[in-house]
């Protein structure tokens, strides 16, 4: 079984976050994704709308996912890949290059982000602040 883990905040999620998810799953067999705690998001400087747990029970029932895990750190990854016997590491194309250093455990794929959609944007269209949301 080919296994392929990606990482995000999945915060409103969006039709981007499906694409990018059921992209992902078709890479493999099983897909984990691994959500931003709160807790890491505030040390990333971002705040979020949904909590964990509400955001873990939204990526869950999507048909593309098989596997949740929160993400707590920036270098959580290397154990999870390791831990989970991962197959494939996949990221937004936002992210090219920063991740490279993982084809020492996995395949690593960068993604095409779905154009004109993002949750930034979604909050600045709402009139949404860093400090509101």
């Amino acid at each position: 079984m080919k296994k392929v883990i990606t990482y995000g905040t999945f915060d409103l999620l969006h039709y981007g976050h499906i694409n990018i998810l059921q992209k992902a799953r078709e890479l493999g067999d099983y897909l984990i994704v691994a959500i931003s705690t709160n807790d890491f998001n505030m040390i990333k400087g971002k705040n979020c709308y949904f909590s964990y747990s509400e955001r873990k029970k939204l990526v869950e029932s999507i048909k593309y996912v098989d596997y949740v895990i929160p993400e707590d750190s920036w270098d959580q990854k290397i154990n999870d890949i390791i831990t989970l016997n991962i197959d494939v590491f996949v990221m937004g194309d936002d992210w090219k290059g920063k991740f490279d250093y993982l084809e020492e455990f996995c395949k690593v794929v960068y993604l095409p982000r779905t154009p004109d959609i993002s949750t930034t944007k979604i909050k600045e269209d709402l009139g949404l602040t860093k400090l509101q949301v």
